[in-house]
């Protein structure tokens, strides 16, 4: 009987279930797979619509009574977290060496710019576009802007934040996965890297999403092993998965889904380990604390895998 499988069509989605979908994990069960932006399974995994599924870390307190996490599979690294844009010509420069308004490329295309002035204390009086109430992104982007909120918070589908502030629809957005590498595009610049504020903040990696196994109609280990065995596969061979992966990757280019997948898989995929944990147990507790998530029941490591 197969089992219900819901993740993204990101290309680091893709490439990590690749063998799973296929097949060619030895004694996996089939899976039926749905394509979803984790905005959409954060809210179908509270009703249990699926068996396996990829949700935002931010989701947890509110699924772990039905839900094992489990240590792999999922979205967590360095250097990799959502950004917040806004419009170039509205950057606040006064910081570089050329005086305000010039721009600041010292960290290549496609890194975030460095802003100086009032950038962070602009948003006091802003609409953000953000891609999900739920998300990991708006979680860390709540905790970063909680002594000067925005006005106004806007959930957008993802595809439509970048282009709506470059039209001026949204003084910010809020953005992750492939948009740190074509922002520029839009004519947009970065004014903090949540990512780079939380490990600065933390010393910890970031903790975007999650993959979990319904309670009850799945065995964790048994599923781990699977997805273990799924990103071997993805890693010994590259190539095999390439053609599911770029189907599914949304006309980005290949050099963009390369990118993404090597940003995105990496060893926190394969297990998260001790310092994986440490970093979802100090999101959720900063948030709990903060009165942004609910409080779980027992300590989080037991909840996670008992």
């Amino acid at each position: 009987m197969a089992l219900s499988l819901a993740f993204s069509p990101c290309p680091n989605d893709t490439f990590v279930f690749h063998a799973l979908v296929h097949g060619l994990v030895p004694g996996a069960p089939p899976v039926d797979v749905t394509y979803a932006d984790v905005d959409v399974t954060n809210t179908a995994a509270e009703r249990g619509a699926f068996d396996l599924v990829k949700v935002s870390y931010a989701a947890l307190p509110w699924l772990l009574d039905d839900y094992h996490l489990l240590p792999c599979g999922g979205a967590l690294g360095r250097g990799c977290g959502p950004l917040v844009l806004i419009r170039g010509d509205h950057a606040d420069r006064s910081d570089h060496p050329d005086g305000p308004g010039q721009p600041d490329h010292s960290d290549g295309p496609g890194q975030p710019e460095r802003l100086g002035g009032s950038g962070r204390a602009d948003l006091g009086g802003a609409t953000v576009a953000v891609p999900g109430d739920r998300t990991t992104a708006y979680l860390l982007f709540r905790l970063w802007a909680a002594e000067r909120p925005p006005a106004r918070i806007e959930v957008v589908p993802f595809h439509e934040i970048m282009p709506g502030v470059a039209a001026g629809r949204y003084d910010a957005g809020l953005v992750i996965h492939e948009a740190r590498f074509t922002y520029p595009r839009h004519g947009l610049t970065a004014l903090v890297d949540l990512g780079e504020w939380w490990e600065a903040d933390t010393g910890l990696p970031i903790p975007l999403g999650a993959i979990l196994a319904r309670r009850g109609a799945v065995d964790p280990e048994a599923a781990a092993e699977w997805i273990r065995e799924s990103v071997r596969q993805a890693w010994a061979d590259p190539a095999a998965s390439r053609e599911y992966v770029l189907a599914h990757a949304q006309e980005m280019e290949p050099d963009v889904v390369d990118r993404h997948i090597g940003l995105y898989v990496n060893e926190f995929t394969a297990d998260l380990g001790d310092a994986g944990f440490a970093a979802v147990e100090a999101l959720l507790g900063r948030a709990a604390d903060a009165g942004l998530v609910p409080q779980t029941s027992s300590s989080l490591a037991t909840a996670w895998t008992s």
